[in-house]
């Protein structure tokens, strides 16, 4: 839980003067005192063997250590060849806004095995994630229908909607953003014992391990970057990327629901996109009321399809879900795809505990918008480009009217939900350019990984990064999905070898697609 010499109310009516406000300028962050790592059992269940939570105090301002601190919620698998044991691999398996407690619980350490010999596997909820002081903006960031008749009124409700996010989160929600959150990591790192961090990041994790090395360089240990996004692109920019990979994506769905006899739109794939984009349409005119009393829109139905194509390995469930809707008129089951990416609940807070146990940020309960309310303001926080003419209603109402038929052009289904996206951090102070800063900050060297036919991070994004670290080797996939480790025996061997003996070869390797 947070621990503030000020009051809550305060801090409260504080934020909700001041919106939200932008990261501090990054620095090394001063080391706590006596930093510990508190484990027992964990919130998620069932778990891998072996694997133990805790909580770290981190502060909530590391650039003024006073005001408090932030509990982290951590997750542990001990390396099973404890002879020959190399420390600690922290995970981030994506986000932002993902927790990775919940990854690890559901199943993630398997493919890392090899790995899980002689390293500590270790995941992470990161601040305002998850069983880490989650965000929340009341069980909805929707807008409403009052803001549907203008755009006026859609960036009054924007600001409306940044009001509601700052009294349901509390205290932590200033300081998100993941500048913060590696200097939570290098607390991570100390209150485990490493001397250097060692880190495997996919997609979002790929930002964070960058932003890491630029902070802490001298830190800095074995790191693999998989995935990986650009640094310097503005939200607009990766939102559009977001929607053409998500419609390439829906597209390969249809065509093979399209081979399958119980597939609900038929065997054309161009009429089942019609039918799809009505469904979203109807739940758009008519929400759906959720068990807890909020609704489930049309967007919210984007999304978790969204969530869904993004893995082959979802396709039947989306299959049935749509199914569901269309011919029991129930969108119950397709609103709920995107859930297995939230946090479980914790399990019972009675049950038996080594030591002190978790600490009462890690059983609290999940809200359930968190994943999405942390996801934009890690966003938003990252996001300079609010000040000036972009800050006023007209600016961006001359920016939304430039950029709606690029965002339709992309994707009449999941175009309006990225343009949303955008606009998201209308209300919200600008936040850091560090991120764009980042040429060269002398970390040791490290690995990235790009497959050219990525649809959510294209490869010209790794080398630039490449780039813009300036100490870092590409192995080059020829396969067509986002990040290349789980799928590739061939990038497997180059990032298991750096990760477990240092071999980094210099130039460019290639893994061939198709494996």
């Amino acid at each position: 839980m947070h621990r503030s010499p000020a009051p809550a109310v305060v801090v409260a009516c504080a934020l909700l003067l001041a919106s939200l406000v932008a990261a501090p300028a990054p620095g090394p962050a001063p080391a706590p005192s006596a930093v510990r790592i508190r484990w027992g059992e964990c919130p998620e269940q069932p778990v891998p063997a072996g694997m133990r939570c805790g909580t770290v105090d981190v502060p909530l301002d590391h650039a003024a250590p006073a005001k408090g601190t932030v509990a982290v919620a951590l997750a542990r698998i001990p390396a099973t060849d404890r002879a020959r044991r190399l420390g600690s691999l922290l995970l981030n398996l994506g986000g932002p806004g993902s927790p990775g407690i919940a990854s690890l619980a559901a199943g993630h350490a398997g493919i890392l095995a090899r790995l899980g010999e002689r390293y500590d596997l270790i995941a992470f909820d990161p601040r305002g994630v998850g069983h880490s002081e989650p965000v929340s903006c009341g069980g909805s960031q929707q807008t409403g229908e009052e803001a549907a008749a203008d755009t006026t009124g859609l960036l009054a409700a924007l600001r409306a909607v940044a009001g509601r996010c700052a009294l349901a989160s509390g205290p932590v929600l200033p300081y998100m953003g993941t500048v913060n959150v590696s200097r939570d990591m290098d607390v991570v790192r100390r209150a485990l014992g490493d001397e250097k961090l060692n880190f495997l990041g996919f997609s979002y994790g790929s930002r964070l391990g960058a932003v890491y090395a630029a902070q802490f360089p001298r830190s800095t240990g074995r790191m693999v970057l998989d995935g990986v996004g650009t640094l310097t692109q503005p939200l607009a920019a990766r939102a559009l990327v977001a929607a053409r990979a998500q419609q390439r994506a829906l597209d390969g769905f249809l065509a093979w629901c399209a081979t399958r006899r119980d597939c609900v739109h038929g065997t054309d794939p161009r009429t089942a996109e019609e039918e799809v984009a009505a469904l979203v349409a109807r739940l758009d005119a008519e929400p759906l009321l959720r068990p807890d009393g909020s609704y489930g829109t049309g967007q919210d139905a984007v999304a978790a399809i969204a969530a869904a194509v993004d893995a082959r390995s979802r396709w039947p469930a989306l299959a049935r879900a749509l199914s569901r809707a269309e011919r029991n008129g129930d969108p119950a089951a397709l609103l709920q795809l995107g859930g297995p990416s939230s946090p479980s609940r914790p399990s019972d807070p009675s049950g038996p505990r080594d030591g002190a146990g978790p600490s009462d940020a890690a059983e609290a309960p999940v809200p359930a918008d968190n994943g999405a309310a942390a996801r934009v303001a890690v966003n938003c926080a990252d996001d300079p480009d609010r000040s000036g003419d972009r800050a006023t209603t007209a600016g961006v109402e001359r920016e939304l009217a430039d950029l709606e038929g690029e965002f339709r052009g992309a994707s009449e289904i999941f175009g309006p939900l990225q343009l949303s996206a955008v606009l998201s951090c209308h209300g919200r102070p600008a936040g850091t350019d560090f991120i764009r800063r980042i040429h060269h900050p002398g970390a040791p060297r490290m690995l990235l990984v790009a497959a050219r036919g990525d649809p959510a991070s294209p490869y010209a994004w790794t080398r630039e990064t490449a780039e813009r670290l300036g100490s870092a080797v590409v192995v080059d996939h020829g396969g067509a999905g986002h990040t290349g480790y789980p799928a590739s025996p061939c990038v497997r061997e180059y990032v298991d070898h750096f990760l477990l003996d240092g071999r980094l070869p210099p130039g460019t390797r290639s893994c061939p697609g198709g494996e």
